[in-house]
């Protein structure tokens, strides 16, 4: 076997063991970071990441309708009204309406998911912060190519 088919065939093997330690690290962190969230808030709720993600693109972007939603986290209208049905039941989300569209209901945040969405902000926060130290070990022309590397591997999945 040549050198690029054995860096081929390693950068593979690579590339699925840190698939599957990613979700690994994913499960514990969000396990960690919904047990976080319940000490923020007073009550107790069962609460899922697109759940959480639908508080924080409602957070970003109120007032915002269902449709709008659903194209930002790339879910179905259905399911987005399903989880904002859920959300507005729960107390985290309100129903609002514009003063020239009495026609379109709008979401916003209550005071208790404007909480929800802080602590949310706050993780995205520090994993961004870890990930920035993590790329401080690589140079310019480096970080260059892992640019590129990640804008294709977005496109490969495409």
């Amino acid at each position: 076997m040549d050198t690029a088919s054995k860096n081929k065939t390693a950068i593979h093997e690579f590339f699925i063991q840190f698939l599957e330690q990613k979700e690994q690290y994913e499960t514990r962190i969000t396990a960690t970071y919904l047990e976080d969230i319940r000490k923020h808030i007073e009550s107790d709720f069962s609460l899922n990441m697109t759940e959480l993600h639908t508080i924080a693109c409602i957070g970003e972007q109120e007032p915002i309708n269902v449709t709008s939603i659903a194209e930002r986290i790339n879910l179905s209208k259905g399911n987005t009204s399903k989880i904002a049905h859920k959300l507005l039941k729960a107390g985290w989300v309100r129903k609002a309406q514009l003063n020239d569209n009495k026609k379109e209901v709008y979401f916003r945040l209550t005071p208790v998911g404007k909480k929800l969405f802080a602590a949310h902000d706050e993780l995205h926060t520090k994993e961004k912060q870890r990930m920035y130290e993590f790329l401080e070990r690589y140079n310019e022309s480096e970080l260059e190519f892992i640019k590129r590397l990640f804008g294709d591997m977005v496109d490969f999945y495409r």
